[in-house]
């Protein structure tokens, strides 16, 4: 087997080509993330370190490995901590010699946090696999529709949902869902919300990385058969109630960055975004919309099964690699270990929004105008009437 380097926004289309008709071999890799239009994107937009490997039999080319790598060759899942699904993409029964790709990648070590469960030759790095719940948007003979699977599995969530969308109509104006909108203001209001609720609940702003911000902005603009970028708004009248913005292929939508106005949370906006979306994905040819790994109350209502991801480090004997997993995994395992138990998930994100309010707090103070320290006087009263015009001013 033969493996290049190649930066992946200096690509060809012929790779391009090759690289998208391996997405349709196999359900595996039809996520957008799993594209060649994702990791142009990083590479564009997140400094110089984004590479592709292609795998060739025989001269064609047959696999993809997208990473990212630091000039001491620690590499990573290519936009680690915005990739919800990562992998070699690669033709069904290829195999190969994962220690032979770090160093064709002159990689020490590579960390993934979401890798696609059917990387066998990754299988013995993986330090945890997890949960990445899934909708499935195709018509199905034994469960029928996802909005009516959805209705008699929970109906009450559905009854609820809809009474207060219908209050909400009531309140603010007729609803009015956009599956595709194109007005750019909508995408920088979804970023100012999300970067507020990022910095409320304590959270680690991403859209305070300007790459970040770039990044997405140059995604939606991207209208590709394998990758689009995808902003949905709910209306409430002429205002904005939720939005989402997020990547799709031909048959996989992925959940990415949902927000909403926080003064209409009691309205649950949130997830009428996401039943709205997952309706109007379905009728435009999405088959499965992937909601990312984590637990979060709204996915265990909306999932109609989990996807398998694995977490780990695949290294080479290297003691840069040995310093890398020493620093990061007892970092994720102490993350893991409080997400997994509620007892502890709980405490810790009262903590987080706690931090957060007084983050916010002092945020706030510091951009006001500082006040003098001066006491103001009490204006004296003027005992002379106003001049005639042409007269001269009177002398006091």
């Amino acid at each position: 087997m033969d493996i290049e380097i190649h930066r992946p926004q200096e690509l060809t289309t012929t790779l391009r080509r090759a690289w998208h008709r391996t997405m349709d071999e196999s359900p595996d890799y039809a996520n957008p993330f799993l594209a060649p239009e994702f990791a142009a994107g990083v590479g564009r937009h997140h400094g110089s370190g984004a590479r592709v490997a292609v795998l060739f039999e025989h001269r064609e080319p047959v696999g993809f490995f997208p990473y990212e790598r630091t000039p001491l060759g620690v590499g990573r899942a290519i936009g680690l901590g915005l990739s919800d699904c990562q992998g070699l993409v690669h033709r069904p029964g290829l195999t190969w010699d994962t220690q032979e790709l770090l160093r064709a990648c002159r990689l020490n070590t590579f960390e993934f946090d979401h890798l696609v469960e059917e990387q066998k030759p990754f299988s013995r790095y993986v330090t945890g696999t997890f949960d990445s719940p899934v909708i499935d948007l195709k018509d199905d003979e034994d469960r029928g529709a996802y909005p009516d699977w959805l209705r008699a599995t929970y109906p009450g969530l559905a009854k609820t949902t809809l009474k207060k969308e219908r209050r909400l109509a009531r309140d603010l104006g007729e609803m009015r869902f956009v599956f595709d909108e194109r007005d750019p203001e909508a995408l920088r209001l979804l970023m100012r919300w999300k970067s507020a609720q990022y910095r409320r609940t304590g959270r680690m702003d991403r859209f305070a990385r300007g790459w970040i911000v770039d990044l997405v902005r140059d995604f939606f603009d991207t209208r590709e058969e394998y990758f689009t970028g995808v902003l949905s708004v709910v209306y409430a009248g002429d205002r904005p109630v939720a939005a989402h913005f997020g990547p799709r292929s031909r048959t996989v939508f992925a959940a990415w960055f949902t927000a909403y106005d926080p003064e209409l949370r009691y309205y649950s906006p949130g997830l009428i975004m996401h039943l709205r979306m997952a309706e109007a994905a379905g009728r435009d040819g999405v088959r499965l919309l992937d909601l990312g790994r984590g637990d979060k109350e709204y996915k265990d209502w909306l999932k109609t099964r989990e996807l398998r991801v694995g977490e780990g480090f695949a290294t080479r004997p290297h003691p840069v690699a040995t310093a890398h997993r020493l620093w990061r995994r007892p970092v994720r395992g102490l993350r893991n270990t409080v997400l997994a138990h509620p007892r502890l998930r709980e405490p810790a994100d009262r903590l987080l929004k706690t931090a957060g309010a007084l983050r916010t707090r002092a945020t706030t103070r510091t951009a006001q105008p500082a006040r003098t320290t001066r006491t103001a006087q009490p204006a004296r009263p003027n005992p002379l009437p106003p001049p005639k015009p042409g007269s001269p001013r009177p002398k006091r």
